[in-house]
């Protein structure tokens, strides 16, 4: 039998990313937690975390951590059920997602889940090719994200195809483009990056335009709504999500850099199997928000 305050402590560990994080949002002191650590540890016989920044946990405490979020949901279903409001804040509900997708069409799914439920939500950005890697050390919940194929223990549904538009202003085109795209122009005229994780841009370039080169020079913006604002501005050209630029696309403010060319990423919704009605609740609010942005 473990004990349900050494499960808490695990989880917020795990969830938080360190020790100090973790006494805050439990309100008890580092060394409580780090105590109830210790004695979790020896009842199991091993550790369940490896300490470091973000501390992760291992094989045995991710075991441990699904444990301690599905009896944490549970009651989180019981409270709701008994008309209690708000819940346990240990079962708070972590996600990894997408700037983009944050940016465009997650917000409403978000919103939703939580003016029902009264939980709170704790969301990590990191590209879409990688979010799936915060369900596979166990510090997230479920996640949006780019890979079709469910990670272990995780089910996956389709969300839909998330389109990306390369765009830049006019006077951008006529000043970096005006002998056309080439590889020796994409090697020249500045672009925009997300973060070093962003292949977006070396994708277009080598999927859609068909070239074997890559942009040199680039402006790095963790910002989605910045991009756009960047690409009006006349800083760069950009690959954006088109719910982003579609308005400024049709007043002309934007254009595509190839008409008639779009960037196409399949996204989905992966999340662990566990039997809650909390959980499942979040996966509907989800898809429907998807279903109302992203394309079939």
């Amino acid at each position: 039998m473990f004990d349900y305050h050494q499960l808490r402590a695990l989880a917020a560990v795990i969830r938080e990313g360190s020790f100090e994080a973790a006494a805050a949002a439990l309100h008890v002191t580092p060394s409580a937690v780090s105590q109830r650590i210790r004695q979790l540890e020896e009842l199991l016989g091993g550790l369940a975390v490896v300490r470091g920044r973000p501390c992760v946990p291992t094989p045995r405490g991710r075991a441990l951590y699904r444990h301690a979020l599905q009896v944490q949901l549970l009651e989180a279903d019981l409270q709701r059920e008994l008309g209690e409001a708000g819940g346990d804040a240990g079962a708070l509900i972590h996600l990894a997602v997408n700037a983009d997708s944050l940016a465009t069409w997650l917000m409403p799914a978000l919103a939703e889940f939580t003016s029902k439920t009264g939980l709170s939500v704790k969301v990590e950005l990191d590209d879409q090719d990688r979010t799936a890697e915060w369900l596979r050390s166990g510090r997230v919940l479920a996640a949006v994200t780019s890979e079709a194929r469910p990670v272990q223990g995780c089910a996956v549904e389709p969300l839909g195809i998330l389109r990306y538009r390369a765009t830049a202003s006019p006077d951008y085109v006529r000043q970096w483009f005006a002998e056309g795209l080439t590889a020796e122009t994409i090697r020249r005229a500045p672009t925009l990056l997300y973060d070093r994780n962003d292949q977006l841009e070396h994708r277009y370039v080598r999927r859609v335009l068909g070239l074997r080169t890559a942009p040199q020079r680039a402006h790095w913006l963790p910002s989605s709504k910045a991009f756009v604002e960047a690409c009006l501005l006349g800083m760069g050209w950009a690959i954006n999500p088109e719910p982003l630029v579609a308005d400024h696309l049709r007043s002309g403010a934007l254009v595509d850099l190839v008409r008639g060319k779009r960037l196409d990423v399949p996204l989905y919704w992966q999340h662990w199997r566990l039997d809650s009605r909390t959980l499942a609740q979040l996966s509907r609010a989800v898809a429907s928000a998807a279903r109302k942005v992203l394309k079939s």
